[in-house]
């Protein structure tokens, strides 16, 4: 879409056509090229319309509406599947979670971004593969292999949604952003999807037990059941439909955040000291932790992706840098506690996944902390933190790969 625009910037009736076939990727392309083309009087002329904010809600084609219906029933038939087939919950749910979710998010971009039938053929393929291995593995709930492939089964179809969402600009950077901004979107529609739905959930139970009828066991087996499936896929709809519903609250949950996930961890690393634990020796401790390092570096990059598309203050990028810094040093703490275990105990799956994960986000720390460095003083532009944000994720979808098809085979399914 970038490089269309930009070599038919002066054909109105091909930038028209560009627009009406796929508005939103339009938008989002535009209003990153605009700094670029201001001064150009067609660029000046498409920046104010589509800079326009108008009031109405904007429900899509009918058959983008009857596809997200479809798919809402169908991932909630797939959720309902244990209570249909005589399957065991403990053995279909860690299993297939992430398949109630990533492959219709996946179609919905498929049919959206008019991809290849090559890629639409991979995309299939793959998420067949990662399909019928997971269901496939020895059923021994005690395994930490098969504990490690069904926690990181879900970042393997999270990168395969990516190249859904990418269509035939894969390697196109700016493109890699806009996914990573498009999952912060996506996170503050659902949790207001969510909200809303709690909300209806008491009204309605309680409104039921007012008349005499105890609702709830029905309402939680099959309206809950199938909502919660349908969340995703109906704020992706929404994401992409109406991009004005969230593109001013992500950049205020990301700047509002920042500086107060900043402080807490200043504060949090001072009270370990008191607290008497330590990362070492507790074993849960050490994941709580390290849980903690994803989130934090979650939302660096989520702030960076949100600030590539809007001018950023000097003081959001200081904040950025110095939340980076202390990041860096929360993940020292834990490479160094894992070194400490492996080096005591002995080598497991878990503190090898372990290890192996935190020596991969404390380079890309490094990186995107210098990165940061040179934005803060003017050395390079916020866009180029983002870029080196993205240029590095294929190295995780890497490390996934090893985690979920090869562990089993090198610890012999232990």
């Amino acid at each position: 879409m970038r490089s269309e625009i930009l070599s038919h910037l002066n054909d109105p009736r091909q930038l028209e056509r560009l627009y009406r076939s796929n508005k939103t990727p339009f938008k989002r392309e535009f209003s990153a090229l605009y700094p670029e083309l201001r001064g150009n009087a067609l660029a000046d002329f498409w920046h104010e319309r589509l800079s326009y904010d108008s009031e109405d809600i904007s429900w899509g084609s009918r058959s983008e509406f009857l596809f997200v219906i479809l798919a809402s029933l169908v991932a909630g038939i797939l959720a309902k599947l244990p209570a249909i087939f005589p399957i065991s919950e403990e053995f279909y749910y860690p299993r297939n979670i992430g398949f109630l979710v990533f492959p219709f998010l996946a179609a919905y971009f498929a049919w959206k971004n008019k991809i290849s039938d090559s890629k639409i053929a991979f995309i299939s393929f793959a998420v067949a593969v990662c399909l019928l291995y997971i269901n496939f593995l020895p059923n021994n709930p005690q395994s930490d292999t098969l504990i490690l492939a069904c926690i990181h089964l879900p970042l393997l179809l999270w990168v395969i949604l990516g190249v859904s969402f990418a269509g035939e600009e894969l390697g196109n950077s700016t493109k890699r952003l806009d996914y990573l901004r498009f999952n912060g979107d996506l996170a503050v529609m659902s949790a207001l999807l969510v909200i809303a739905g709690v909300l209806m959930t008491g009204i309605t139970i309680g409104l039921f037990a007012l008349i005499g009828f105890q609702i709830e066991e029905f309402y939680f087996e099959y309206i809950v059941a199938f909502g919660l499936p349908a969340v995703p896929i109906l704020a992706t709809y929404l994401t992409q439909t109406n991009p004005q519903l969230v593109n001013k609250v992500s950049p205020v949950i990301a700047k509002l955040f920042s500086p107060l996930v900043l402080v807490m961890l200043v504060i949090y690393l001072g009270a370990i000291i008191y607290s008497g634990k330590d990362p070492y020796n507790d074993r849960e401790f050490l994941l709580l932790f390290n849980v903690l390092l994803i989130g934090v570096m979650a939302l660096i990059f989520f702030s960076v992706a949100e600030s590539s598309a809007q001018e950023r203050s000097g003081w959001s990028v200081w904040v950025l840098l110095l939340l980076s810094v202390v990041t860096v040093v929360v993940n020292g703490i834990a490479l160094s506690a894992i070194s400490f275990r492996i080096s005591e105990w002995g080598i497991t799956p878990n503190r090898v996944a372990v290890l192996g994960g935190n020596v991969l986000i404390l380079i890309h720390l490094l990186i995107v902390t210098v990165m940061l460095f040179k934005a803060a003083t003017n050395k390079a532009v916020i866009t180029e933190v983002g870029r080196s944000i993205v240029l590095y994720l294929p190295v995780y979808f890497a490390w996934t790969i090893v985690v979920v098809f090869l562990f089993p085979l090198l610890f012999g399914f232990k």
